[in-house]
Parts: structure tokens; sequence; C-alpha cells
């Protein structure tokens, strides 16, 4: 039988405000954050009947206590959805929401699903990264990767090394952009925002409105007097980084006939994906081959997109993108809104955040046809997702 591959739309995206590690999540269970997300969804779209959604995939880095359990099931459960709506978990470390809505694409694409649901959580204060591997010793003894390779921030450190006209100083200053930028947006980013109660044993009940991690007003000044993180008179900071954080992202991805039919809103349209390996000690090079692969696929150039969402793991990773690309530092289409510099990096959440902003850039751009959405992911990884604006309003 023949098969027609049918248009994948992004509907909408939602997200927890970010908090910081042992910050205003320390007492949440990492579970409840997705829960509280998909119940936003489905509450924003009253149109969307939930037995209509056919799978629930969700996103954790570290499977594990109130983030295992084959997270997408259970948080559907949870979530009010039917007994009747599958779910499952999904790893790709920082890459994890964006590999669960790749993932239920292809299965719409291929007519398998209509309608499916995709995030991610990561509660960083609960279970820091590594908690409780075990990673196979050939990996390091068999020379197979550099020790290094292990430590995100040394492979950020190795990148300033490869390229050492990627200064601390370009560094920073990305860094201060990203706090401005940010500043200027937080009001608008709200919007996107669904709201948590909290509980601590000491201050009682809170609620959760605004993220945690931003730090308003930073400058060159107060960042060139940070500490280096991870070597001696290197050039990685606290503050020319994302911190540790903790937060859940979810959204709604539907074939776009599915979605016109509920009367659903159709917020980007996705034209191709790639994934790609490069060498773990450098890992946040990772987007710059995943980002010519999805191009390739697309048959677009770099010069036709017109907006970025690149995740801001490391400004050096982010600079080593634009450099490669040839886009200025300073690029007004990059980040519009700041990046995870300043609003933190729930890893396997940021994939569906980094969406979401997209879209509502695509709103307020119809001049704009074309963005994209890429990070650089643990292990020596890059992925990548080209969009397209509905709202395009060019021929």
């Amino acid at each position: 039988m023949s098969r027609t591959v049918r248009e994948v739309v992004f509907v909408d995206g939602v997200r927890t405000p970010f908090g910081k590690a042992g910050g205003m999540y320390a007492e949440t269970r990492a579970d409840d954050l997705v829960i509280r997300c998909i119940r936003e969804l489905l509450r924003r779209y009253p149109q969307l009947p939930p037995e209509r959604v056919d799978d629930v995939a969700i996103a954790a880095t570290t499977q594990i206590g109130d983030q295992g359990l084959t997270l997408g099931r259970t948080a559907a459960l949870l979530a009010g959805l039917p007994k009747s709506v599958p779910g499952y978990s999904i790893d790709r470390m920082c890459a994890g929401a964006m590999t669960a809505v790749t993932s239920v694409a292809g299965g719409i694409a291929f007519g398998a699903y209509d309608i499916a649901v995709a995030g991610g959580v990561e509660h960083m204060g609960r279970h820091p990264m590594g908690e409780g591997v075990d990673p196979n010793p050939r990996i390091i003894s068999e020379k197979l990767v550099d020790p290094s390779a292990l430590i995100m921030g040394a492979t950020a450190e190795n990148l300033h090394d490869r390229y050492p006209h990627l200064t601390k100083e370009r560094a920073d200053a990305f860094a201060v952009a990203s706090q401005a930028k940010y500043a200027a947006a937080a009001r608008d980013l709200e919007k996107d925002f669904v709201t948590v109660a909290t509980r601590s044993a000491e201050s009682g009940w809170g609620l959760a409105t605004s993220d945690e991690p931003p730090r308003p007003g930073t400058t060159m000044e107060a960042l060139a007097k940070l500490k280096t993180s991870f070597r001696p008179h290197g050039r990685v900071t606290a503050g020319n980084s994302a911190g540790l954080n903790d937060g859940a992202t979810a959204s709604i991805i539907a074939a776009e006939d599915v979605a016109r039919e509920l009367g659903l809103p159709v917020g980007m349209r996705m034209v191709s994906y790639a994934f790609a390996g490069v060498e773990p000690e450098v890992m946040g090079a990772g987007p710059i081959p995943s980002t010519e692969k999805a191009l390739a696929k697309a048959g677009l150039s770099i010069s036709d997109i017109g907006l970025y969402e690149l995740n801001e793991a490391f400004a050096v990773q982010v600079l080593a993108f634009l450099d490669h690309f040839g886009i200025a530092d300073d690029d007004p289409r990059v980040n519009p809104s700041g990046g995870a510099i300043a609003m933190g990096h729930p890893l396997a959440a940021s994939g569906v955040r980094l969406m979401t902003q997209l879209s509502r850039h695509f709103a307020a751009h119809p001049e704009v046809r074309y963005g994209l959405t890429a990070m650089c992911i643990g292990i020596g990884m890059g992925g990548t997702v080209i969009w397209e604006n509905p709202a395009w309003e060019g021929k």
C-alpha cells in the first residue's frame, strides 16, 4: 500500500518557571512539574478531546526516582488523560524534549498518530546529572574518549582550546547580552508559564510564578571576577554557562489537517530535523553538523534561516556555531529573548522551551519564513530542528 507523509505541526508549548537546583522546587517532585504542564495544555485547549491524544513522550536525563518508571505513561495518568492513552520515556541528555518531539513527529508523519504530547523534565536538585550511572570503564581505559568528555564544563574548556579566538571576553559579552535580552522580554515569556504550587517544610506553601536563575544587571566587570569552574585560569564560569536547574516543559504535536479540524492553532510546521555526533571532548560543537544535515535534508541554506533559538549550555558553544555559519555574536535573530544562561537549562526539558519561544517569535515576525532550534548534547552530539512559519506573508 502507498502512504502519504503528513505535515507535522507544533501546536503550542508551555513550561514551568525554571528553578535553581536546591531552590524553589527543592521539596517538589519532578513528575509533578511535568504533570502540571500536561494539565495546562489540556486546560488551554478544551477543543482537544483527551482521548484523541495518541501518545505521551516525556524525556528525563536521569531516569531514577521521581523521574523514572516510564514517566510518559505515569505522567499521562496523573495528568488526567484516559487510561487508553499510552506513554513512554526518552533519554538523549540535553536534547530529551527535542527528541520527544521528533520521535512523535515521525509517528504522525507516518500516520501512526494524529496528536501527541511531547516534553521533558529535569530536577537537577534531586537528581544531579550522572546520579546512579556506571559508565563502562573501557570508555576511558581503551582511550575511546578523553576523561574530560564525561564532564560537560570540561568539554566547553576544550572548545575554547580548539578555537582560541573564542575568548572568555567574547563568552562573557554573550552572557551579558543574554541576561539583558531576558530582562527585556521577561513579562512576555511568562505567558508560556504554568504556575506551580511549592512546599517547604521550613517556609510553608508557595507559588512559583517566575524563573529563579536570571541575574538582571549582570555586567562584564562582575563576570570578570568569577572563578573558573573546571580548570585553573580557564574561561568557563558560572556567569557564561547555564546553571543547574529544575523545570519541565510539554507541547502538543499534531498532523496539520487534524489540528485544523479540531480548531487548534498551528504555531510552526516541521520542515526537517537531524542529530549528529562529534568528538565527545568537544560536545559543544555538535549543533554545527546537525544543522548542516538538517539544512541539506530541507534543501535550504543558512541564509534562509530568519530566526534562531540556540540552547546556551555554554556561551562558547553558541559562539562556535555562530562563527562557523558567519553569524555575528550580537545578531538580533539569535535568541531574541535571551537564553539558558539567563533563564536556566533543566537538561531534558529545554528542547520544547526553545520551540515554544521560536513559535512566539514566528507569530511576531510574518516576514520570516524559516527558523531553527538547535542544541549541543552530552557525550558528543548535536540536534537541530528546522521549522516553517505558518504566518509567513511572503511568496
